[in-house]
C-alpha cells in the first residue's frame, strides 16, 4: 500500500500544493518562492526519505508569514493524511543532527495521538539572542513552520538547540535535517508491530 497523499490550500494570501511520499528515496521539487525554506526542506525530504512536491505563491510582497504558515499547515495535513490508520508504525523517533559548531536534536517527535504539540527549547549556552536573521528567515520563521506542522498533523515534536554558535543558516539546517531523519524513523514500518501503535488500539 502507498503512503502518499496531496493536500492543497488556497486563500485570498496563499495558494499551496503538497505532495508526499513517506516510503520514498528523498527527491524533491519545491518552490515556495522563499530560497531558504525551499532549501530547508529539500533537506527534510533527502533525510527523511520523503519523496516531496511543494508549489507555494502568496503574498510575499507583504512578507512571508501567510506563505510559512500556511505550508506548515498543508504540509502537516499531508502527512497525517500519508499515514492512514497509521498501522504497524514505529510511532515515535528522535535524531542529533550536527552543524559544524551547531547540535540541535529532535526528540519524541512522532506521537500521532491526535494531541499536537510543540516543545521549543534551549541549553542556557545556546542564546536566541545571538542569532543574526539571514537569507529571509529566521528562528521565528522556523518556530512558526512548525507550529503550523504540528497542528495539522498531529505530531508532538520536541526540537532541543544544545549548542549554537550564533549562525542562523546553522542553526535551522541542523534542525530540518533532524526533523527528517526523526520522522523518517516515525513512520517506518516494523514488521513486529501488530496494528496501531497503542493500548487504545487507535491513534
Amino acid at each position: 500500500m502507498k503512503r502518499t497523499a496531496t493536500a492543497q490550500r488556497k486563500t485570498k494570501e496563499t495558494r499551496i500544493r503538497v505532495r508526499v511520499n513517506l516510503d520514498g528515496e528523498g527527491h524533491s521539487s519545491i518552490k515556495t518562492g522563499i530560497r531558504f525554506l525551499d532549501h530547508m526542506l529539500e533537506l527534510f525530504a533527502k533525510h527523511g526519505l520523503f519523496d516531496l512536491e511543494v508549489k507555494a505563491s502568496g503574498d510575499l510582497d507583504i512578507d512571508l508569514h501567510h506563505t510559512n504558515e500556511d505550508l506548515g499547515l498543508v504540509l502537516g495535513e499531508a502527512f497525517r493524511s500519508a499515514l492512514g490508520e497509521k498501522r504497524g508504525i514505529r510511532r515515535m523517533g528522535a535524531s542529533f543532527v550536527p552543524m559544524d559548531e551547531t547540535l540541535a536534536r529532535v526528540r519524541a517527535v512522532a506521537d500521532l495521538s491526535g494531541r499536537p504539540h510543540l516543545s521549543w527549547g534551549w541549553k542556557a549556552s545556546a542564546k536566541p539572542s545571538n542569532f543574526r536573521k539571514g537569507a529571509g528567515y529566521d528562528v521565528v520563521d522556523a518556530r512558526h513552520f512548525l507550529e503550523s506542522f504540528v497542528t495539522r498533523s498531529g505530531v508532538t515534536l520536541h526540537v532541543d538547540v544544545l549548542k549554537a554558535g550564533g549562525d542562523t543558516h546553522h542553526l535551522l539546517e541542523s534542525i530540518f535535517k533532524a526533523l527528517g531523519r526523526a520522522l523518517r524513523e516515525a513512520v517506518e514500518i516494523d514488521p513486529r508491530v501488530k496494528g496501531v501503535p497503542s493500548t487504545k488500539g487507535k491513534l
